[in-house]
Order: structure tokens, then sequence, then C-alpha cells
């Protein structure tokens, strides 16, 4: 998280931040709100929308990430306390809307403005069942990202599954050459990618976490 916040101090910013990840998972927005103005959450099921809007709405039973926001505002060396950035972000979040890949237009029939900076944690990972899908799965949610915007993706590399309980579900597996390969293709300019390490785990099997900011070129 505070590699995305030392980058986005640096240079970026904007009107809207659409946030396209997978799940009901919000804390990839906390180093990120206070440069934008809106922010957009698209998801894929309405399980995952209800989530999220009972932690907007603050109702009983909602996930509490108010641990998240706290450790923001400490990485940020602010006096800012969490819940202060929580009520800050929630504000900022203007929509929250279903998408569907299998549409020409993953919002049909609404429509979205393009988008001055576009997230996505894990999404591309879970749904894409090879290389040719996801490309495509990319440059469907890459038609919400304006030219010159920028890209910020988090997800994991050599991957073969996660586990649910006694459940194993496949993950798409690809390392640091085809994400940058795929990128450089989409006409993006990557302006930095790290690579993280991970501990061995009996809930998933990958290899590194990568956090990758680009910027599409115009």
């Amino acid at each position: 998280m505070y590699l995305i916040y030392h980058i986005l101090a640096s240079h970026i910013q904007g009107g809207l931040l659409i946030d396209f990840s997978i799940g009901s998972l919000i804390h990839q927005l906390y180093p990120i709100c206070d440069f934008f103005k809106d922010i957009i959450l698209l998801r894929l099921h309405e399980r995952c929308i209800m989530e999220i809007n009972k932690w907007l709405d603050t109702r009983t039973g909602a996930f509490d990430w108010l641990h998240t926001s706290t450790i923001v505002t400490e990485l940020q060396r602010r006096r800012e306390k969490g819940e202060e950035k929580e009520a800050k972000m929630k504000k900022k979040i203007k929509h929250v809307m279903r998408s569907d890949l299998e549409e020409e237009n993953p919002v049909h029939p609404l429509v979205v403005p393009q988008a001055d900076c576009l997230v996505t944690v894990s999404l591309l990972d879970l749904i894409s069942k090879d290389q040719d899908d996801f490309i495509r799965n990319l440059r469907k949610i890459l038609r919400f990202l304006k030219p010159g915007g920028h890209l910020i993706l988090l997800g994991v590399l050599n991957a073969t599954y996660f586990r649910i309980g006694e459940d194993r579900y496949y993950i798409f597996s690809y390392d640091e050459v085809f994400i940058r390969k795929v990128l450089h293709g989409e006409g993006f300019i990557i302006d930095q990618c790290e690579i993280f390490r991970t501990a061995d785990s009996d809930l998933m099997d990958y290899r590194a976490v990568i956090v990758l900011i680009a910027h599409r070129q115009i």
C-alpha cells in the first residue's frame, strides 16, 4: 500500500477513479482515494455489491475495514484518524455497479465515463481461463480508462489454485514477462513494477504478488 501511495503522491491524480476488482475488496482504495474526486466501483456479482453497500451504509454485519484505514494513515504519517479516512472515502464513492464482461458494454444499459485511473485487484487472475481469455478480459475493462490514464494492477504470479474449505479453485497462471508484454501490446508504458515474494500457504499456491502501475499512451 505504501508503494501505491508513494507513486500516486508523485504524479497520479484526477477526477475519476474506477475500481474493478474481485469480490468485495476495498482495501486497495485507502491509499488512493486522496488523489481523486470521485470513485466508481464495478463488481461482477450482486452479493459483492450488497456487502459493499452494507459497509457504505454502516449497517449491522458489515465488514470492518477500520484496521486498513488506520494502517494507511500511519504509513502516510498523518494526524488523520482511521475513522476520518474511512468517512472521506465513503463520500467519494458515488456508485457501486454490477458489470458483466460477457456484454460488449459491461455495464449495459448504463454508460460510465472513462476514468483517469483504473484499479484492478486479482480480477483477471480468477476469471481468465488462458492467455487469450486474459487479454480479452483486459481489453474489456480497459474500455473504462481514458487515453493518458493510469492502470494500477495487483495480481499473483505463477499461481495454480486457491482453496475454500476442502474445495480447490483454478487461477490463471502467468508471469511478469507475460503481463509486461500484454500491456505493451495494448499501448501502455509501465511506470513501475514491484514483485513481492510470498511464503508458502495452504490456502493458495502462488509464487509472488505483482504491483504494476502503467499509463496509457495518448
